[in-house]
């Protein structure tokens, strides 16, 4: 029988950086799920990443800035943000946000 995954404890070590706009307001936020190898091998880390909210509110695009350790978290960091929805501004903003990922 299998437990469920821990989900991430996903701190927001750094704010949403948008120049010169306002913040975009979240109204959806899906926590990233915690590998289960990383769960197993008690693996903690972070993944920094920056996203585009288009003018619906809903999350266009993710990149990757920066992960520790690499190929660990991205992806579900990244599934995560995806799923993302903010209030409809009607014109595109782009954020920023660093994912700590702690058992």
């Amino acid at each position: 029988m299998s437990r469920p995954l821990p989900f991430a404890a996903a701190i927001l070590a750094l704010a949403f950086v948008l120049p010169a706009q306002a913040q975009p307001k979240p109204t959806k936020r899906v926590e990233p799920q915690y590998p289960a190898e990383a769960v197993r091998a008690g693996t903690t880390g972070f993944v920094e990443l920056e996203f585009t909210v288009g003018g619906d509110g809903k999350v266009s695009k993710v990149s990757v800035l920066n992960a520790k350790p690499a190929r660990t978290f991205e992806s579900s960091a990244v599934r995560a943000v995806k799923q993302w929805e903010f209030v409809a501004s009607g014109a595109e903003q782009r954020g920023k946000i660093r994912l700590d990922f702690s058992l």
